[in-house]
């Protein structure tokens, strides 16, 4: 056994876990289903989730619980300060590492797209987090004070525009054809049918945030509902980025913005230009990342930070040469 860190992005798609080495190797990986406690009835079944994917991200990496020393996890549902308590007795009961920091998922992204870990990050992806961090370590996320956003929400105004073409109150959109074709209808009537009529089971968030490419695709093609849809959306994207910013006291500094998660992988820049326009209307020096690493890197190179192990170019060269297939990631 060798001293290892441990990194774990829990969300409500997904749960990534990487287990690796002090000197970055990254030597096992894996995914299990949604670890926010949040979305269930009883916090139990998203710590089971988060183990089976710690517990076999260690089994691929021959190593044991007792071989952590440090683990950091980023977590959809860590929100208040009693769900990190929550969160930190039962994952310490577990085993899993002698040093064991938990945050919000917002924080894991954050850390995985900023130079230095201080900024703030809109991750979007199926659902959004919002987090900030000054110089001086003091953090803040959004978590409930946010509103719906991203995949869900982007796939929800799809939606709405399609009801307020086919009954008149706005023009057509060329939105239509590609969400009845998403859903395998041949009217908005019969897609209405389908969310609303007994016993048929409505699509759920992960179907409705599919229909979040079909919206950013459109937009770019020049769609004035799709084009409207998204320029909105940038905009209130853009007030919690701020509004983050404000809680930390960086707002009016250079600080860095980090666009993260699959709503900002999409090639395009209706959004990214909506969002950017706000921005920089109180913020005119923000540094732009687009990108960066996945949110689960994030979470490990606080790990290794929780150690005191220095997070340098030799590092982060051996994370990159030994980063999971991007399989692991795909939602």
């Amino acid at each position: 056994m060798m001293d290892c860190v441990l990194g774990v992005d829990g969300g409500n798609t997904k749960t990534i876990a990487v287990v690796a080495a002090l000197d970055g190797t990254i030597l096992g990986a894996a995914r299990s289903g949604c670890g926010d406690m949040y979305a269930y009835a009883e916090p139990e079944p998203a710590i089971e989730q988060i183990a089976l994917a710690v517990d076999t991200a260690l089994d691929q990496a021959g190593q044991t619980p007792e071989s952590l020393a440090a683990a950091c996890f980023s977590l959809a549902g860590a929100d208040w300060q009693e769900d990190y308590d929550y969160l930190h007795a039962t994952l310490s009961s577990r085993g899993y590492g002698r040093t064991i920091r938990v945050y919000n998922d917002g924080v894991g992204a954050l850390r995985a797209g900023s130079p230095d870990g201080t900024g703030v990050v809109l991750a979007c992806g199926t659902g959004i987090a919002v987090a900030a961090r000054n110089a001086a370590g003091e953090f803040w996320h959004a978590s409930f004070w946010v509103e719906s956003l991203c995949g869900r929400e982007l796939g929800n105004q799809a939606l709405r525009a399609l009801l307020r073409a086919e009954l008149g109150i706005t023009p057509p959109t060329a939105l239509t054809a590609p969400v009845l074709a998403a859903f395998d209808e041949l009217s908005v009537e019969s897609l209405l049918r389908r969310f609303y009529l007994r016993p048929m089971r409505p699509p759920g968030t992960n179907e409705l945030s599919q229909l979040a490419p079909i919206v950013l695709r459109e937009a770019e093609a020049g769609d004035p509902v799709a084009t409207q849809i998204v320029a909105q959306h940038g905009e209130r994207l853009a007030d919690y980025a701020l509004a983050a910013a404000r809680k930390v006291g960086i707002e009016n500094t250079p600080f860095t913005l980090v666009l993260n998660g699959g709503i900002f992988r999409h090639q395009g820049n209706v959004l990214i230009d909506a969002v950017l326009s706000r921005v920089r209307q109180s913020a005119p020096s923000v540094a732009i990342v687009r990108g960066g690493y996945e949110p689960v890197i994030g979470a490990l190179l606080l790990a290794f930070e929780a150690t005191g192990v220095v997070v340098d170019a030799g590092l982060i060269a051996q994370l990159e040469s030994s980063h999971p297939n991007n399989s692991l990631f795909a939602t």
